[in-house]
């Protein structure tokens, strides 16, 4: 009789069919929504007309909602000004990130345990929608692109996992770093930030991600609609239906469903594209720095 528990045994053929069914099922679930929309978005119109506006194998593929989306038109400028602001603002919330983080994940630093109740405190405690938006009307951000960064720089959940992780990194190599006369930011530089390529892909995607998916702030702090990012503009496409694709000029021969639909693949694919290269960084990095916080 086995001593391991029942959990821990090795299942039987039935219990090992029964995962692989189960598996396959919860697969099949996921995928095939986003084969429908793909499937919609590359479809002919007729094709869209004629299964009433949902189509999971075009009889006659085409590119005609892709060609309108991408002709120059308010997609094409919202997909540039999405990548800009992800862009820039990953780039600075790694930045103000690490620095924090190092900050606080030394020990004796002056005023470092003050500052890190400060900074829990606003995990706790969000701003409400209306302090926010008061303060960027206030500092000068209203209708600027610097509203849909600033006021999400540090993310309290990303900086406490990756003060972890800097945590974890043993103490020794960081003195014999300063008894050889290197700096805080030359140890910084040189030593911990090649030792957390992982916790910084996880945390820099975390942060892209954020970044791409913003679209209600873009309809609080901006004025001028030429300014939304993508998440915006497709929220406007999804839930305003057919009457806001004809009218933004957009639709050119397709079909307004085909074009709602190619908005929602290339709002979703850059992400998606991402993903695969930072996932094996996940448990190394996430899992780490979470222990250790």
């Amino acid at each position: 009789m086995s001593t391991y528990p029942a959990w821990q045994g090795r299942p039987t053929a039935a219990v090992r069919v029964l995962k692989g069914a189960a598996l396959a099922v919860i697969v099949l679930l996921v995928l095939f929504p986003m084969w429908t929309v793909l499937a919609t978005s590359l479809a002919d119109p007729q094709d869209v007309i004629a299964n009433g506006g949902w189509v999971i194998w075009p009889r006659t593929w085409s590119t005609e909602a892709y060609t309108a989306v991408l002709s120059g038109g308010i997609i094409s400028r919202a997909l540039l000004v999405s990548a800009g602001v992800t862009i820039a603002g990953t780039a600075l919330s790694l930045a103000c990130t690490i620095g924090l983080a190092y900050t606080l994940s030394r020990p004796r630093v002056y005023g470092g345990r003050p500052m890190l109740l400060l900074v829990l405190f606003t995990f706790l405690f969000p701003p409400g929608m209306v302090p926010l938006f008061l303060v960027v009307r206030g500092t000068g951000l209203f209708d600027q692109y610097a509203a849909l960064i600033l006021p999400f720089l540090v993310n309290v959940f990303n900086l406490v996992v990756m003060r972890g992780f800097f945590q974890s990194i043993p103490g020794e190599l960081l003195d014999a770093a300063r008894i050889d006369g290197a700096g805080e930011f030359a140890i910084l530089r040189r030593i911990v930030l090649p030792l957390s390529k992982a916790v910084i892909a996880v945390i820099g995607l975390f942060y892209a991600v954020g970044y791409w998916n913003r679209f209600f702030e873009a309809i609080i702090y901006f004025n001028d609609q030429t300014k939304w990012p993508i998440g915006t503009v497709l929220r406007q496409y999804v839930t305003g239906g057919a009457a806001i694709a004809e009218n933004s000029g957009e639709v050119a021969g397709a079909s307004p469903q085909s074009v709602q639909m190619a908005v929602v693949v290339l709002a979703t694919v850059p992400i998606v594209c991402v993903y695969p290269f930072v996932q094996r960084y996940f448990v190394k990095g996430v899992l780490t720095g979470a222990l250790k916080a």
